[in-house]
């Protein structure tokens, strides 16, 4: 019973190589589909094919007319959309969906998840792999659509929730999503809270698997880029056997291994000259120094050795009578990552209409950072006990300078004992069983989830026992102002720190069923039902290692304890697909959903799509989400870290003028110390969501969709920004905790529900397909996202704060980001040359020179390019050129980030990269 599917085009825009990332509503995708039904929530028979940018099919089949202008045909098989429960001939729904095929993806070098996302406007991505650098407990790097913070995107594997990030705990990790196993994306720019939970405010992402595979494929790719660090290999290797009409059942596996090296600061121009970087005014380098800035505790005087020479050290900086470090020029920009994941999947036809299937996903992620060699952190009291001190009876004291003989308290930095090395660990496992098919008239659809999430960081080097080190110094075998000699070295190998000193397990465990048909034929249609209910069980475990914690207050788990919690979730919802009159249809979904720990929440949705001719759609939505806090936000261990920027003590430190008696080396310009972790009390958040949009066919070849979207989030759980902190020290005065002595010991920056964040804009997109002539076909497509407004609060009932195009709050949002792709084919060659774009926006400008405190971060550029081949039997080649015009990212003298002289969460610091590809399938 095979027959042709089609799914119309409906100006969707392009994201990868010959990729249309059309909107759903109005799709052209053509299939040759076996006897089982297909959906696009993990279930497809054969892959969906989609329509290229040139025109071509990857799959021959008859021309279709474009979606706007085509009405849909009643022998078409039904399919299942993201953001509906309800199966449906694409062109019949309402809700703007963007389709990224990997197989065109892969064309232009996307070798992760994370790349494939960063060509979607939509997504304002802020965590990156690149930003683990000087973090810990991370989610390694994770999607964010329209701003609103990674914990408001759902993500999805074949329709169903994957397991968060252990250390994040409300979003997913991308790296453990196994590229090369996918079939393709889907992106629904619309909150769906009533369909698939109440988090999903941002949107959902769907990464949809092959459903079944026959024959063996063999992929290898490498980039090398045109400078030094940062080459990536990728090897996939994919085989299948039995075929699913013919014999009943299909297996099929995939394993799929990708690793990236690292990139030192030192390598690229825009990093190199670290914090003290003329070309964006910072001049954030550290008190903390090989060669120690020392401080009398009894006659408040201060200096340092090397400052008469010029501070003449490694990275060494004049800084008054001190000297400072230039940490920064010591990192590594790009981490060593290595990813690795393993998917399987097995499906029993059990009869004609109902399937039986297996899938199993194990995922594991490291990454390596380098960071330069520990502080010691002391309480500033000349308490050898509490601080780091030395004496007159130290042999080092004399080379300090002083004459008194009185303690001297002292910043040093520990270099001698190599720089610091962590290693992110996040694995994955995931085991589902379903049951889907048609049952006496119902299409359904179960199954049962077992999703684990680990995550665990180690310390590799660098770290060393804080009670040692203050021992050292007080008893003079270790120096801080010079060369360690044998016994110091000696010393400080003995008191260096190794191990896991914190992990987490969340757990998983769900069971859903969805039903739905056709329950009544109207004058205008059939009217769609469809019913469901989910239940699950969440776990979370977070372990400190209290023997490190104790030992290293830098690490960001001291004082933390072990802590747990868990909470069972029920939901029940139910949609409606009404069609009114002819040409108009109306989507209604309901869904309650009870936390055992945040109490019940109703949330309706409402969606009109009206075709009041074959050329011109328009669609609308409405609905309201709500979102529990995450066991993470709620249980995170409460440690202290440092704060990202270097800031002024407001009370030892006014305006950068240390107060009599006060130490300016500890006090000013300084990275203090900020608790970090979860809240207890935290309540959940509310949201409302508007889209309207309309999507135009001028001429057959031409696509034009325009979407609106508002969403407002209230009570937003997030942490007040540690510049507001302190640049407001009255109004965040209970935040602040000193020492006995008046120095500030730590500022508290746990969760907090803050107020509410407004965000508005448009969706736009462009899709061309044109005739095939002499010189081959041609396509070109864009998709854009143009935001209007994008505000917050920072307390509940506070003024609002522009966040557009302005640095505030810890990123900025980009007013204009799009993708556009020029492709073109001509029989066994294909090629393609993208553009990616953001505009500028108003720097950090915290803690710069006089010349960069109005200082505006450029609009930011890349061109890709690249050329396929399948001239040859079972081969694919492909070779090509990311960023051809070698172009840097834009500099920034932003400072919360931890790097330094670009934003590295917005801007790739690789450059011009060279990379190829090779499939081949055996059988």
């Amino acid at each position: 019973m095979s027959k042709s599917l089609r799914l119309m085009f409906s100006g969707g825009m392009a994201v990868g190589l010959g990729l249309m990332a059309h909107s759903v509503l109005a799709q052209e995708v053509q299939a040759q589909a076996a006897s089982s039904q297909i959906q696009a929530q993990g279930t497809v028979a054969q892959p969906v094919l989609l329509a290229q940018a040139d025109g071509t099919q990857t799959a021959p089949a008859a021309p279709a007319a474009p979606a706007a202008v085509q009405k849909p045909d009643p022998s078409m098989q039904r399919v299942e959309i993201t953001g509906s429960s309800i199966r449906r001939v694409a062109s019949q729904s309402a809700l703007p969906v963007t389709v990224m095929k990997v197989e065109d993806l892969a064309k232009t070098g996307v070798t992760t998840a994370e790349e494939a996302l960063q060509t979607l406007s939509a997504n304002q991505t802020s965590f990156t792999t690149s930003s683990n650098v000087g973090t810990s407990k991370t989610a390694g790097s994770s999607a964010d659509l329209r701003g609103l913070g990674a914990n408001h995107t759902l993500v999805l594997l074949n329709g169903r929730r994957l397991a968060n990030a252990a250390f994040d705990g409300s979003s997913v990790d991308l790296n453990i999503i196994p590229i090369g196993a996918l079939d393709r994306i889907e992106v629904l720019r619309d909150g769906a809270s009533a369909i698939y939970g109440t988090d999903a405010i941002g949107g959902v992402i769907n990464f949809i698997t092959k459903k079944s595979y026959t024959g063996l494929n063999v992929s290898a790719e490498g980039i090398d880029p045109q400078q030094k660090g940062g080459s990536e290999k990728r090897v996939n290797v994919s085989g299948g056997y039995g075929d699913l009409d013919a014999d009943g059942w299909n297996v099929w596996g995939t394993v799929d291994y990708h690793k990236q090296s690292q990139v030192l600061g030192s390598n690229r121009a825009i990093s190199s000259a670290g914090g003290v970087n003329p070309n964006t005014g910072t001049t954030e380098a550290s008190s903390f120094s090989p060669v120690a800035n020392w401080f009398d505790t009894v006659t408040g005087a201060e200096g340092n050795p090397a400052n008469a020479s010029g501070c003449n050290f490694a990275h060494g900086v004049v800084a008054g009578t001190a000297c400072r470090y230039n940490s920064q020029q010591t990192i590594a920009i790009v981490p060593d990552t290595e990813e690795i994941s393993v998917l399987g999947r097995a499906t029993i036809k059990l009869n004609e209409d109902n399937n039986l299937s297996f899938e199993y996903l194990h995922s594991q992620s490291k990454v390596n950072t380098l960071i330069a060699g520990e502080p010691q952190v002391g309480d500033f009291s000349g308490n050898p006990a509490t601080d780091t001190v030395i004496n007159s009876s130290s042999p080092y004291y004399a080379a300090s300078g002083s004459t008194t003989g009185n303690p001297l308290s002292v910043t040093w930095r520990s270099v001698a004992g190599g720089q610091r090395m962590n290693q992110a660990n996040n694995t994955t496992d995931r085991f589902v069983a379903a049951l889907d098919g048609t049952i006496a008239g119902w299409d359904y659809k179960t199954g049962a989830v077992f999703a684990q999430s680990k995550a665990w960081d180690d310390l590799n080097g660098g770290y060393f026992d804080n009670s040692a080190i203050r021992a050292g110094l007080w008893d003079g075998i270790i120096n801080p102002f010079g060369a360690q000699n044998a016994a110091g070295t000696a010393y400080l190998n003995a008191a260096d720190l190794y191990g896991t000193y914190e992990s987490a397990v969340t757990k998983t465990e769900s069971l859903d069923f969805t039903a739905s048909r056709t329950i009544a034929t109207l004058p205008a249609g059939d009217l769609g039902f469809a019913i469901g209910a989910e239940v699950r069980h969440e776990t979370a475990e977070y372990d400190v290692n209290d023997v490190l914690a104790a030992a290293d207050s830098s690490i960001g788990t001291s004082p933390g304890t072990s802590t747990a919690g868990s909470r069972n979730v029920g939901a029940i919802f139910s949609e409606l697909d009404v069609p009114i009159v002819k040409n108009l249809d109306m989507q209604l979904a309901a869904r309650y959903d009870h936390y055992s720990d945040a109490g019940g929440t109703f949330n309706p949705k409402v969606a009109l799509r009206w075709q009041p001719m074959d050329s011109l759609l328009f669609r609308g939505s409405y609905s309201t989400g709500f979102r529990a806090p995450s066991l993470y936000e709620l249980h995170d261990p409460q440690g202290l870290t440092f704060t990202n920027s270097s800031y002024n003590d407001p009370v030892q430190c006014p305006n950068g003028v240390a107060i009599p008696g006060a130490n300016a080396s500890q006090a000013c310009g300084q990275q203090f110390m900020k608790m970090q972790g979860g809240n207890e009390n935290l309540k959940p958040e509310k949201s409302n969501t508007f889209t309207l949009g309309t999507v135009f066919e001028p001429v057959k070849s031409v696509t034009i969709s325009l979407d609106y979207f508002n969403i407002e989030i209230k009570d937003q759980v997030s942490v007040v920004p540690e510049a507001d902190i302190f640049a407001d020290p009255v109004k965040y005065a209970n935040l602040y905790v000193r020492n006995p002595n008046g120095s500030l010991d730590y500022v508290i920056d746990t969760n907090y529900n803050l107020g509410n964040t407004k965000t508005q804009g448009f969706d736009f997109g462009f899709a061309w397909a044109g005739p095939r002539t002499d010189w081959g076909k041609f396509g070109l497509s864009l998709d854009g996202t143009y935001v209007t407004k994008y505000e917050y609060q920072t307390e509940i009932g506070g003024p609002y704060i522009n966040n557009l195009a302005v640095y505030s709050n810890g990123n900025p949002i980009f007013r204009w980001r799009h993708t556009a792709t020029l492709n073109w084919s001509q029989g066994p060659w294909n090629a393609v040359v993208q553009q990616t774009f953001q505009t500028g926006y108003q720097d950090e400008n915290e803690n710069v020179t006089d010349g960069f405190v109005n200082h505006h971060v450029g609009a930011y550029q890349t061109f890709n390019a690249s050329g396929t081949y399948t001239g040859f039997k079972n081969l694919t080649l492909t070779a090509g050129i990311k960023n051809i015009f070698n172009t840097g990212p834009q500099p920034s003298n932003v400072t919360d980030n931890f790097q330094y002289g670009y934003d590295a969460r917005y801007n790739d610091p690789i450059g011009r990269a060279f990379f190829v590809r090779a499939n081949y399938k055996f059988f």
